[in-house]
């Protein structure tokens, strides 16, 4: 079955129509756009942004008819194809909804042509517009473009608040791990200063140690240092758990 669909024509010319789709779309919002911007019909830029759109729709619907050709000529008999019923449905969904959008850019695209057709007309001395309908188009224009100036400063200043706040929380995190970082430092200090005293009381401990072995040579003498030596131990081991 994977062979089959590896071969099938329709998916391969759907693959293309899909990605002639995908090409087409960016240019008819770019067309739309220059089209709203533009002064006059015959803009230059208008002019060519038409003509791309108008070509590759004109091969965009050239390959469309290739699917259409073979919806047709399954849908009646599927399994002889080797095909599911739900999968010629699935290909008629497809035809609907491609041709569909093809057919609403067409009429935005004809729409757009049949006023630029009446401006011309009216230029070339069918009907002379008068001063005040000059006066509005530059009123529409002018205020066109003052919203498309407030949007854009509206957006700039949405980014600008989101980095403020990103500059906010990045100060606050560094001000807690610079208080987190002192009161380690005071921590260490204060296991420092301990450590410095216990040091010094065993130091004292050990002293006098050693000159009670000195004074203490005898045997029984050794005991009692011996457990002096055990008592101060137990001392010790006391106060540094304390």
């Amino acid at each position: 079955m994977s062979s089959t669909n590896d071969a099938d024509p329709f998916l391969q010319v759907q693959t293309d129509v899909l990605s002639q789709l995908d090409t087409t779309r960016p240019l008819f919002s770019s067309y739309i756009r220059i089209r709203s911007l533009a002064s006059s019909p015959t803009s230059p830029e208008l002019v060519q942004a038409r003509s791309e759109l108008e070509s590759t729709l004109h091969d965009l619907t050239s390959d469309l008819k290739d699917l259409v050709d073979s919806v047709k000529a399954v849908e009646h008999d599927p399994y002889r194809y080797g095909l599911e019923i739900e999968e010629v449905a699935r290909r008629r969904r497809l035809v609907e909804e491609v041709g569909g959008e093809i057919e609403d850019m067409r009429e935005e695209l004809a729409k757009a042509v049949a006023g630029a057709d009446r401006k011309a007309r009216a230029s070339n001395g069918d009907a002379l517009p008068s001063p005040s309908a000059f006066a509005a188009g530059d009123d529409e224009y002018a205020a066109f473009e003052q919203s498309q100036q407030q949007e854009m400063m509206h957006e700039q200043d949405e980014a600008l608040d989101e980095v403020f706040q990103t500059v906010g929380n990045l100060r606050q995190q560094a001000d807690d791990m610079g208080r987190e970082l002192g009161e380690q430092a005071e921590l260490l200090e204060d296991v420092d200063t301990l450590a410095d005293r216990l040091g010094g009381r065993l130091k004292d401990g050990i002293k006098k140690v050693g000159w009670v072995i000195k004074k203490n040579e005898d045997t029984m003498s050794s005991c009692c240092i011996g457990v002096l030596i055990l008592v101060l131990l137990m001392l010790l081991i006391l106060v540094i758990v304390l």
